[in-house]
C-alpha cells in the first residue's frame, strides 16, 4: 500500500466501516491536536476510548481514561495513534495482542513507522 497518499473514498470507507475508535495518546489539554481529534469524531457519533497512562482516573469528555489498549476489555474497531513515530511500535504490536485485534490501526499526520505499518499489514499468522 502507498502509504504517501490516500484516496478520499478508501479514507471514508475507513470511518463508514468502525464504530468505536481508541485513541492512544488522547489527551484532557484542550489545545492538543488529539483533544480536537477525540472531540470531533466524538460528537459525529463514534464510541471514543481514551487511552493514556499518564490521565487513568480523569475523563476526556465523559469517557474514562485507560492506561493501556488491552486493558479496555471489550473489541475495538480502531486504534487510532496519536504518538510520535518513534513510539508506534509498541503500540502497534499491543493492538494486534487485542482478542480480536482492530480492524484498523491509524497513524495521524505527521507520525509514521513504515515497519509498524507492514508489520500491522501482515496476515495474523505473521504479526511476530
Amino acid at each position: 500500500m502507498n502509504h504517501d497518499a490516500y484516496d478520499d473514498n478508501y479514507i471514508r470507507a475507513i470511518l463508514n466501516g468502525v464504530k468505536s475508535i481508541a485513541m492512544v495518546g488522547a489527551s484532557p489539554v484542550n489545545v492538543r491536536p488529539s483533544y480536537f481529534a477525540f472531540k470531533y469524531l466524538a460528537q459525529r457519533g463514534y464510541d471514543m476510548i481514551p487511552v493514556n497512562p499518564g490521565h487513568v482516573g480523569k475523563s476526556l469528555l465523559g469517557k474514562p481514561f485507560v492506561a493501556s489498549l488491552l486493558d479496555i476489555g471489550r473489541p475495538v474497531d480502531m486504534v487510532d495513534v496519536f504518538r510520535n513515530s518513534s513510539h508506534i511500535m509498541p503500540v502497534v504490536d499491543e493492538a494486534l495482542k487485542m482478542t480480536p485485534p482492530p480492524k484498523v490501526i491509524w497513524m495521524q499526520l505527521g507520525a509514521r513507522d513504515d515497519a509498524s505499518a507492514e508489520k500491522a499489514e501482515r496476515p495474523a499468522s505473521k504479526w511476530s
